[in-house]
């Protein structure tokens, strides 16, 4: 039964996640003109490093509450801090992804506009 719930909550979760990658990978600024295999990549790669940030501050959440609940045990304190760690790591590799994108996208756009 519990494996069947899994299976069940995983399938709804993916189609949530794939669904909106549809959506906006196939949009375009321009209606009349199809959209370009730049503009597919680049609104999948921002969806992809939206999802990114969001599991990485779930990540953040998680390992204070698993701080505050350690009750003391030096185990639970050390796997706090070390899950905190990675996840502000996460945090900040998602933010210079995001960055990354943006200037490449910027240098490959050809425009000179400032971020």
């Amino acid at each position: 039964m519990i494996a069947k719930t899994k299976k069940i909550i995983a399938s709804c979760v993916s189609v949530y996640l794939i669904l909106p990658v549809l959506v906006l990978a196939f949009t375009s600024p321009d209606i009349q003109s199809a959209p370009t295999i730049a503009q597919i990549l680049t609104n999948f790669l921002k969806w992809l490093l939206s999802i990114f940030g969001i599991l990485a501050i779930i990540a953040f959440i998680i390992s204070g509450i698993l701080y505050l609940t350690s009750a003391g045990n030096e185990n639970r304190i050390e796997l706090a801090k070390k899950s905190m760690t990675y996840s502000i790591l996460g945090v900040i590799v998602g933010l210079m992804g995001y960055i990354i994108l943006q200037a490449v996208d910027k240098m490959l756009s050809g425009s000179s506009s400032q971020f």
